[in-house]
């Protein structure tokens, strides 16, 4: 056979594709095992491939620690430089695909309590009106750290200013109130009262993972608000339960656990629909903190991220 071109040397040279997958996997997981369960293969696959690649590049890539694996420097290195790569990859290829569906993916990025209390019971709405946009979402709380390749379309924050590149509109300010089922009200009374809500079983919502929140207002900062020390609580008064899991704690509400602080905007509808109450009227109205709309410039002509972020607009 008569070749007419020179073998690709570059080409030739490049670790199994295969090979870097399993390793990125294992990278994202420490694990080979639950790599392994990622990409639906065996764990000893994923070992065999992470030892071709190791011998491959003449340098470990992980270090050993009981079923844990960390990444050696060379392997840290490595890392940097294919999960880029990988990502790229994967964007273009959905990219291409969403084109030949005819379908438009956008990216939404917004925090877990409000894609679960606000976003998640519109979205219906939404998908009816425009049944030719798909919609990524990722949460996260980490807004100015987003991961390599990762670029949103949208932002719903509470941070005015996200990233270079975006333009970002004042949608609503925080309006605060203790929120509990109406069971749990009819079995304790005492809620009607500032003094009595604050001896009673209070979740609280904790800023720890929480440090890219423009401001925290707990249950002492509330109840400070209001002229009333939650070191105060009597000595005999019924536990006070700490998450930084905004969801978890809407669930005990609603399970009747005890009582929560409420932002209207998530959790207002669960009042209209008659699931949750205000134990008392008093509340605490941040004027001066803003949630944020925070959408790309380079996407202002585009139909289907306008559409979707004046459906966002006109909810909120």
């Amino acid at each position: 056979m008569v070749m007419h071109t020179e073998p690709d040397q570059t080409l030739i040279k490049m670790p199994s594709l295969r090979a870097v997958k399993s390793f990125i996997a294992a990278a994202k997981y420490q694990n080979f095992t639950r790599a392994a369960e990622a990409l639906c293969v065996t764990q000893a696959a994923i070992s065999r491939q992470i030892r071709e690649l190791e011998s491959y590049l003449g340098a470990e890539l992980f270090t050993r620690a009981g079923r844990a694996v960390e990444l050696t420097t060379a392997g840290s290195i490595f890392y940097d430089a294919v999960q880029l790569s990988f990502v790229n990859i994967a964007q273009a290829a959905e990219r291409i695909r969403s084109h030949n569906t005819r379908k438009r993916v956008l990216t939404l990025c917004c925090s877990p309590a409000f894609s679960a209390l606000w976003l998640a019971h519109r979205l219906p709405s939404f998908f009816s009106a425009n049944p030719d946009i798909d919609l990524n979402l990722i949460t996260t709380q980490n807004f100015l750290s987003m991961e390599p390749g990762v670029r949103p379309d949208i932002f719903i924050t509470k941070l005015a200013k996200v990233h270079d590149g975006y333009r970002s509109a004042p949608l609503f300010h925080d309006i605060i109130y203790p929120v509990c089922t109406p069971h749990y009200l009819q079995q304790h009374p005492e809620l009607s009262s500032l003094e009595g809500l604050r001896d009673s079983v209070l979740l609280n919502l904790t800023p720890y993972g929480r440090s890219q929140v423009a401001e925290h207002v707990d249950w002492g900062v509330w109840l400070a608000f209001n002229d009333i020390d939650v070191e105060a609580r009597a000595h005999d008064s019924p536990h006070f339960f700490n998450a930084n899991d905004y969801n978890m704690l809407i669930q005990m509400v609603l399970s009747h656990q005890g009582v929560a602080l409420g932002w209207h905007h998530l959790v207002g509808h669960l009042i209209e629909q008659g699931l949750l109450v205000r134990p008392l009227a008093e509340e605490v109205v941040h004027r001066e903190s803003l949630h944020y709309l925070t959408f790309r410039e380079d996407r202002e002509d585009d139909d289907a991220c306008c559409r979707l972020r004046d459906w966002l607009m006109q909810q909120l």
